[in-house]
C-alpha cells in the first residue's frame, strides 16, 4: 500500500492529469501474451505506460484451444480494443517448460504441462540431440513459443479479423532474463495465407 502511494505521487508528480487521463479509456495496440513468471512484467519488458498493452499470462505462455479464459482475451483484444499486434512472449529459463520437460510427478500442474509435453513429442529428436540440458530447454522454450504463436493464428478469433482485412500481426518473442533482452523469433504471422490449411476457416 505504501509503494503504491509513492507510485501514484509519482505518476503525477510527472504529469498531473496522468490518472485522469488513463481512467477515460484504454486503446492499447498490444496484447501481451506471457509466462506468469514474476520476474518477467510485460510493461516493464517492453518499457510501456499503463494502459498500453493490454496482458494475459499463466504458466508457461500457452494458448490453448479450450482455454475460454485465453480465448475470451483475444477476442476483447482483437474485437473491442482493436489491437494491431498479439505478442506471444516466453523466456529462458522457464519453470514450466523444465517442470514439463522433467516429466516429474506434480499434481494438477501435470494436466496443464501436458500441453508443453506435446511441444516436446513434436520436436523431441531435434531438440535431444543437443549436447547440454541448458541447451535443450533453451530449444524447448523456444518451440514452445513458436506453437502457441500458431494456436493464436488458428483461432477463429484471429482468422476472422484477417477476413474482415483487419491490420493484425501475431508475434513470437523470447526473453533472457539474465540480460533483460528480447529476441524476435522467426515466427511473425499476418494473414491466413502464412498457416497450416488444417487449419484455416473457410467462409
Amino acid at each position: 500500500m505504501e509503494n503504491n502511494k509513492a507510485w501514484a505521487k509519482k505518476m503525477t508528480d510527472i504529469d498531473a492529469d496522468f490518472f485522469i487521463n488513463l481512467s477515460k479509456q484504454q486503446t492499447p495496440e498490444y496484447l501481451w501474451i506471457g509466462c506468469s513468471d514474476s520476474r518477467v512484467s510485460a510493461n516493464q519488458v517492453i518499457d510501456l505506460a499503463p494502459g498500453e498493452v493490454f496482458v494475459h499470462r499463466n504458466i508457461a505462455n500457452v494458448v490453448v484451444h479450450t482455454d475460454l479464459n485465453c480465448l475470451s482475451v483475444i477476442q476483447f483484444a482483437v474485437e473491442v480494443l482493436q489491437v494491431k499486434h498479439i505478442i506471444v512472449c516466453g523466456h529462458y529459463g522457464c519453470g514450466g517448460i523444465k517442470a514439463a520437460y522433467d516429466g516429474k510427478d506434480l499434481g494438477l500442474i501435470d494436466n496443464w504441462l501436458g500441453h508443453i509435453k506435446d511441444v516436446y513429442r513434436l520436436h523431441k529428436q531435434e531438440i535431444d540431440a543437443l549436447p547440454t540440458e541448458k541447451e535443450r530447454l533453451d530449444l524447448l522454450c523456444e518451440k514452445n513459443i513458436i506453437e502457441q504463436v500458431a494456436n493464436v493464428c488458428h483461432t477463429s478469433i484471429v482468422q476472422r479479423a484477417w477476413r474482415d482485412k483487419k491490420d493484425l500481426t501475431v508475434h513470437g518473442w523470447i526473453y533472457s532474463i539474465e540480460n533483460g533482452l528480447l529476441k524476435a523469433l522467426d515466427a511473425e504471422v499476418s494473414d491466413t495465407a502464412q498457416i497450416s490449411s488444417t487449419h484455416t476457416l473457410h467462409d
